[in-house]
C-alpha cells in the first residue's frame, strides 16, 4: 500500500491530533511496511531513522494513536500486542507452523440472536482464523 506524506497529515488533522515526528515515523513505517509489528519492531525501526524515539514515547504514541483509530492493536494468545495500520475491515489469519498474521478479507459474521448474547451489547466483531499460511502449505508438499 503506498501511502502520501498529506494523507498521514490528514488523518492527524481529521482525529485533532498533534503530529510530532515520533507519530509520523510510527505512522509512516506500518503504512509503508503494511506489517504486523510489536511495540519493540516498531522502536527499533523507527529508531534507525529518528534516535530521538525513546520505547516509551513509541509505547505511548501507539497508544494515542489506537485510540484515535489510526492503529488497531492486535492480541494473539498473550503474546506481545501487534500493530496495523490497515484499518480497512479485514480479519486476521495466524498460520500455526511460522506464526505470521495476514489480513483476510471482511466477511460478515454469522447472525448472533439475542438470547445467545444474553445481556450484552456486541460492539465489535472480527475473526482470528488459524491454520497453514500459503508459504508453509507449499513447502509441506
Amino acid at each position: 500500500m503506498m501511502y502520501k506524506r498529506e494523507e498521514i497529515e490528514r488523518a492527524f488533522v481529521e482525529r485533532s491530533l498533534r503530529m510530532t515526528s515520533q507519530r509520523f515515523c510510527i505512522m509512516e513505517y506500518l503504512m509503508r511496511k503494511h506489517v504486523h509489528s510489536t511495540a519493540d519492531e516498531i522502536f527499533q525501526a523507527i529508531n534507525r531513522s529518528d534516535p530521538r524515539a525513546s520505547r516509551a514515547t513509541v509505547y505511548n504514541s501507539l497508544n494515542v494513536l489506537s485510540r484515535a483509530g489510526l492503529v488497531r492493536e492486535i492480541s494473539i494468545d498473550g503474546k506481545a500486542a501487534l500493530f496495523d495500520s490497515n484499518l480497512h475491515r479485514h480479519h486476521h489469519f495466524v498460520c500455526d507452523d511460522c506464526g505470521r498474521v495476514e489480513d483476510i478479507e471482511w466477511f460478515d459474521p454469522p447472525k448472533v440472536s439475542n438470547s445467545a448474547l444474553g445481556g450484552r451489547k456486541l460492539r465489535e466483531f472480527e475473526a482470528l482464523l488459524r491454520g497453514t499460511c500459503e508459504h508453509c502449505t507449499k513447502e509441506q508438499s
